[in-house]
């Protein structure tokens, strides 16, 4: 039974590796197979965003928004860092349907920005929100990232990267800052760190010195004490009301 066993996860694990490497020409039905999956996720993830960020507020004409001192520049971090990550994910499910390089680097990366243009045009029907060239310029900068690396290296040697830790700021305003965890992921500035992580190895391959290819050396960038876009908070105090649970917030 163990032989038999170990014979079919062989069979099994050699499948999935033949599925999982990329074509070496043109797959027709795996480029349909990406064609459709982009889509229903591209549709599904502007449903999801529609739900949780935008179904609060008035639609408006469009407008654009001058949002470049807000949030400590945090949010500008995440354009770059979901543009970088859409246009890695387009140019490797491109890969694997075997397009050629310059349509993996055209339309994979092409299409993670042109995705992420979409949201920001509905950022500029939202009354709360505006279309912002900040943002816009922080998503070409995410792309430009990826393409810029994969022209001059023919690899990624430096990564964004992301990192949350709760905080405290959120009960204090969670229709903004997100009510459960996976709001809070996505909306609370206080607890998102982004990182420009370098591997240490890519650098240094050509080269007489010896260093593992896991090292990395990352720097972070992040804020706290924010519960609007505007204010930072000097200094907060928490008091529970009696019989409540939302708490007071004092500012000063």
């Amino acid at each position: 039974m163990i032989l038999l066993f170990a014979m079919a996860t062989s069979f099994a694990q050699s499948g999935l590796n033949r599925f999982l490497t990329p074509a070496d020409t043109l797959s027709k039905p795996r480029a349909l197979g990406v064609t459709i999956s982009m889509g229903v996720l591209a549709g599904g993830s502007i449903a999801l965003l529609n739900q949780s960020w935008y179904s609060d507020y008035d639609k408006t004409d469009f407008h654009t928004v001058n949002d470049n001192a807000e949030w400590l520049q945090v949010d500008k971090a995440g354009h770059v860092f979901s543009a970088y990550h859409l246009g890695r994910l387009g140019k490797e499910a491109l890969q694997w349907s075997g397009e050629t390089r310059t349509k993996q680097l055209v339309y994979g990366p092409g299409l993670g920005l042109l995705y992420l243009s979409a949201v920001e045009i509905m950022d500029g029907y939202s009354s709360n929100w505006g279309f912002s060239y900040g943002d816009m310029a922080a998503n070409v900068g995410g792309t430009a990232l990826f393409v810029g690396q994969e022209l001059l290296w023919k690899e990624q040697r430096i990564t964004p990267k992301f990192s949350f830790h709760t905080t405290e700021y959120a009960s204090a305003r969670p229709n903004v800052l997100g009510e459960n965890l996976p709001e809070q992921i996505l909306k609370d500035y206080n607890g998102q760190t982004y990182w420009l992580s370098a591997n240490v190895h890519s650098f240094l391959k050509n080269t007489s010195v010896k260093v593992p290819k896991w090292l990395n050396v990352a720097i972070g960038y992040g804020g706290e004490g924010m519960i609007t876009g505007e204010d930072v908070l000097v200094n907060t105090v928490f008091l529970e009301r009696k019989g409540k649970n939302a708490p007071i917030l004092l500012q000063f």
